[in-house]
């Protein structure tokens, strides 16, 4: 690869590492031709973009970026690396826990993330970071409690009808 290509290719990482608030670091490595072809199928049917990167370049692109701090990530710039770029801070992990259950192979493994400006490093994280909730969960959640009042003291409201206008009944029938 020529100097200049490699300047381009920084250039478009580091554009795409600035814009984005959340990406995966992956090691894919030990993937057969069939298996790295249904990883890249399974990203891309769930809004994945999976890109495979020299280290050496990803961490000049990391270093351009100014607005974003990714130091705790250049110590996992080792050995093969595979970019998960989605907008779904857990996305990534639950397709990586999906596709290793499936396939019952331990790659793709997680090398780091970067969610929301905060760093993530090793494989141990992957449940923490499956786990995480959504933005939509989260307002769904939110509403849900707020509901909930409302609709108890409603309920409480009705019940309580029915139960005076009953005891009124069987008293008015009493002898």
């Amino acid at each position: 690869m020529k100097k200049e290509e490699k300047g381009q290719l920084i250039e478009t990482l580091a554009q795409q590492l600035a814009e984005s608030n959340v990406f995966y670091l992956t090691d894919i490595s030990g993937l057969n031709a069939v298996k790295t072809s249904e990883l890249r199928r399974t990203c891309y049917s769930k809004g994945i973009k999976l890109v495979v990167v020299k280290n050496a370049l990803l961490q000049k692109a990391m270093e351009q970026v100014v607005d974003k701090d990714f130091e705790e990530l250049y110590d996992v710039l080792k050995g093969n690396t595979a970019l998960m770029f989605t907008d779904t801070g857990n996305l990534p992990a639950r397709m990586i826990k999906e596709f290793t259950k499936k396939n019952r192979i331990d790659r793709p493994a997680l090398k780091g993330a970067y969610i929301e400006e905060t760093c993530y490093t090793g494989a141990d994280n992957l449940e923490f970071l499956a786990n995480i909730k959504t933005k939509n969960e989260l307002i769904g959640e939110l509403i849900g409690l707020l509901q909930s009042p409302a609709k108890n003291v409603i309920s409480a409201l009705n019940s309580g009808g029915a139960t005076i206008a009953g005891l009124v009944k069987t008293l008015s029938e009493r002898p």
